[in-house]
This record gives structure tokens, sequence and C-alpha cells, in this order.
């Protein structure tokens, strides 16, 4: 059972990503445009940010994933892959654009994507970083992305787009202070929450949003143990 409201980041769940996020923070108003600074304090030593980006699934799907890392340019990939997983520390322009954490390089949300979450939900969030590195505002970002999928030019998630977030490394923003709860995502065709029991009461085990800016629905379903496998203190009723 829930004992809080979901607060997740996910790579484009508002990482979103709902990452994230994403892998939820609350939108808050502060409509005024703003750019990326510098790529240099959302940089992380590279062993730290695989060991960080793995550090989202179960190792029996982490060893054999894809590993990217963010570089100056953008995302690149540090470890190549054989089972179609991908796993990547998505950062803090995947929120919304009216969240004032926009530009937070604290802000961590380690996942792990199926392959066809690769294929239909990453390029969403790999264009906000293109964006981001490019000097477009929080405006511009959220914008770019609408009428990309509008036009077709950016996908909606497929059948079978799940990620992990099951990381006690992550940081989602100051008032959380770390990774709050582990969970798997799903990630669905837009339907309202309620149909699937989201906010009927916190005794159901699962939260659902619609993503409007990507046009689809999230499901998270919170999990008892970290990808370590140690036991969440939230989940068992600790604190």
């Amino acid at each position: 059972m829930r004992s809080q409201k979901f607060v997740v980041f996910g790579l484009s769940s508002a990482l979103t990503f709902g990452f994230l996020t994403l892998w939820r923070m609350q939108s808050q108003e502060n409509t005024a445009p703003s750019t990326l600074a510098s790529i240099d304090p959302y940089l992380l030593d590279r062993d730290t940010e695989i060991a960080m980006a793995r550090s989202a699934a179960p190792p029996s799907i982490a060893k054999d994933a894809t590993v990217l890392v963010l570089g100056r340019h953008g995302y690149e990939t540090a470890v190549e892959g054989k089972n179609g997983f991908l796993c990547a520390v998505g950062r803090s322009w995947d929120l919304p654009k009216n969240n004032p954490a926009f530009w937070d390089p604290k802000i961590h949300g380690p996942i792990c994507l199926s392959a066809p979450a690769v294929r239909s939900f990453l390029p969403i969030y790999l264009k906000k970083t293109e964006l981001a590195i490019a000097g477009r505002s929080n405006i511009q970002i959220e914008a770019a992305i609408i009428d990309g999928i509008a036009k077709s030019e950016l996908p909606t998630p497929e059948p079978g787009s799940v990620s992990y977030m099951m990381s006690k490394q992550g940081y989602l923003n100051a008032s959380i202070r770390g990774p709050w709860l582990p969970h798997v995502m799903f990630f669905v065709p837009e339907i309202d929450p309620k149909a699937l029991g989201s906010d009927l009461g916190d005794d159901v085990p699962l939260d659902a949003r619609e993503e409007k800016i990507g046009r689809y629905t999230t499901i998270d379903v919170p999990v008892s143990n970290w990808s370590d496998g140690t036991p969440s203190p939230k989940m068992t009723g600790g604190h």
C-alpha cells in the first residue's frame, strides 16, 4: 500500500523524466524563459555516471544494458549492451517548463528503459537535451517537443515501453533530497488515470498520470526493494 502520493522523476515524465518525471515533482508557476548557462555543472565523472545509470535496474537487466553518459555535446554511448535495455541518468531539463528546478544540476534520475521504450520514448529526452545544450529556453524546449510530436517527427511510446527506476542514488528535488521510492514505470497510450484506479484511494498500489505534452499516460508501480536487493524503508513502514 502507498503511504504517500507518487513524486517521480523520469526521463520525459515531468523524468519527467518523469525520466522524469519522469524517474513526481510538482510543477510551480515560473514562466520566465531561461536557458542553460553552462553544461559543466551537469557533467559527472564517467565511471560514476555509468554506475549510477546501472543502479536504476536489477543487475540481471543492468549488467548487459547499453549505458549512456552525458558529454559536452549530448549523451554518448559509454557501454554497448546486448539485451536491448538502455540505462542513463536523466537531468533536470526533463521537468515541466514552469518548474523552478528546470535547470538544477543536482537533479539526477537513473533510469533503465526496455527496447520499445528506447525506440519510442528515449528520442524525446535526447531531443530535450540537444535543445538545452543548443541554448534553447525552457519554454522553447517544451514547444519544440509538442510541435515534434504533432508533426510525427518525435514518437509516442509503443507497446512494451517500460522503465526501471529502482536506484538509491537518484536526487529528485530539494524537498525529497534523494531517490524517494523504487518503482517500475509503464508508458501506455493516453487514458484517464481514474480508469486504471489511480487517485481513487491510497490503498490502490499504482499511480497513473496523463502526460499531455508527450501524449501518453504513465503507470507507476512501487516495488519493495531497491535494485541492490535491499528493502525500501518507505515501502516497509520505516522512515
